[in-house]
């Protein structure tokens, strides 16, 4: 999680939903997104009353920041609610949130999926477990999502690697895999229930499976999945290590529509030493090798990517082999943020860029990455695209590209539709 699927993701201002009195706020990532569905069905069916539960990210200081601010705003706004806090950020720091006025218990990482958790009085202020003793990651079957056209499935949790930038492993514990079979009933489940799109997410999913009988891979897990629930319209995966994409993974890239032509990398650099230092397990040309590939079996294949700018040690020269590596792999949906020491890591030990030269390359990444956009959305101007509805009149086609729809469609349809132009990074259509 971005650092692998964290970072991949921009719901740094909070994603908030409600179920009778108990409100939801969610920061980060699309696994925490799955993880706010589980926890709202425990506290419904546990009875909780005017409660707010905030969800939270560790993968930077501002994400702990941001979390922090909305915990205040929410005491300030419902000075009679309990204020519940758990997610990653409670996990690695429980005594930071728990000397917060504000809030009421702080539960860990693995706790708050467990319904007996929410059952049980919530008298202890902490309850916040050693994350790298647990050895299982079980699916909690849930009926849907509030706000999202898209249903996320857990299929992995923690991380066994040790990259240099990243806390995630502490917050989520070492690498875990969901039983194929889970993950089959759930997708049933939500198939059945109207979702036309399913996102197979997790911690770092590329690792999925040496830990289950017979040691599946990603590519085996979704390739079952794929013939035991036809029903399934639209397959997406959340990020993927460029260099842990195994041979099943790839057949079905290249053979399987219903897998979608854009694929989110876990890049974080272009520059071979600031990738070793780092820690990561791929090299500059490993990225090129992984969109070439991938373009050959789907030649209209988009690709997104996590990108840390300003990582310690970083030159010019080196910020330099990470911008034109994003050009030279044309991709187009940049998730860039400016390196963001994390105490406790390595990078955080080491010769720091200045904060102000950080923010000055993550805005030309992000200039970058607008135009490679642009030109992304222009090309498919003029043409009739699949698009899967969502709410307040927006859409997304098979790559991934935002579409401002001409007209009033319920949310969770997959309808056909022209683009009519580009505006403000989205595309703008109307139904056939």
């Amino acid at each position: 999680m971005t650092p692998h699927d964290h970072a991949s993701e921009d719901h740094l201002s909070p994603c908030e939903g409600t179920e009778g009195s108990v409100r939801l706020v969610t920061f980060g990532c699309r696994l925490n997104i799955y993880e706010s569905a589980v926890i709202k069905d425990h506290a419904k069916k546990a009875g909780l009353e005017n409660a707010i539960i905030v969800n939270t990210c560790a993968v930077t200081n501002e994400a702990v920041q941001k979390a922090r601010q909305a915990i205040r705003r929410a005491r300030r706004e419902n000075p009679g609610a309990r204020i519940i806090v758990t997610g990653c950020a409670a996990q690695v720091a429980p005594a930071g949130f728990a000397n917060m006025p504000e809030v009421n218990q702080v539960i860990g990482n693995d706790l708050k999926l467990k319904a007996e958790v929410w059952r049980g009085s919530l008298t202890e202020r902490v309850q916040v477990n050693d994350i790298m003793q647990v050895k299982e990651t079980a699916i909690h079957m849930i009926s849907g999502f509030d706000s999202h056209a898209r249903a996320f499935v857990q299929v992995q949790n923690g991380c066994d690697h040790r990259c240099t930038f990243c806390i995630i492993p502490y917050g989520r514990g070492n690498s875990r895999s969901v039983a194929m079979g889970e993950i089959v009933e759930q997708v049933r489940k939500l198939v059945a229930g109207g979702y036309q799109e399913i996102v197979l997410t997790g911690v770092d999913i590329t690792s999925y499976g040496p830990d289950l009988p017979g040691q599946p891979t990603l590519g085996q897990m979704t390739r079952r999945l794929l013939a035991l629930v036809p029903e399934i319209k639209r397959l997406r995966l959340s990020s993927l290590d460029p260099v842990e994409i195994d041979d099943d993974l790839w057949r079905l890239i290249g053979e399987e529509p219903r897998v979608m032509p854009h694929l989110h990398l876990s890049m974080q650099a272009g520059d071979d030493m600031i990738l070793k230092r780092m820690k990561r397990r791929h090299l500059r040309q490993d990225l090129f090798a992984v969109c070439e590939k991938a373009r050959k079996l789907r030649p209209d294949m988009v690709f997104g990517a996590d990108i840390i700018a300003g990582f310690p040690t970083e030159t010019h020269k080196m910020f330099d082999n990470t911008f034109d590596a994003v050009k030279a792999c044309g991709l187009t949906f940049l998730h860039v943020f400016p390196y963001s020491p994390r105490q406790g890591t390595p990078a955080a030990r080491m010769p720091q860029v200045d904060g102000n030269v950080r923010k000055e390359r993550a805005k030309k990444l992000r200039e970058l990455g607008g135009s490679l956009l642009h030109q992304h959305l222009s090309v498919l101007v003029g043409k009739t695209l699949p698009v899967l509805t969502e709410r307040n009149n927006k859409g997304r086609t098979e790559y991934f590209s935002e579409v401002a729809i001409d007209g009033n469609i319920p949310a969770g349809r997959i309808v056909m539709m022209k683009m009519n132009s580009v505006e403000g990074g989205r595309l703008k259509g109307c139904v056939c």
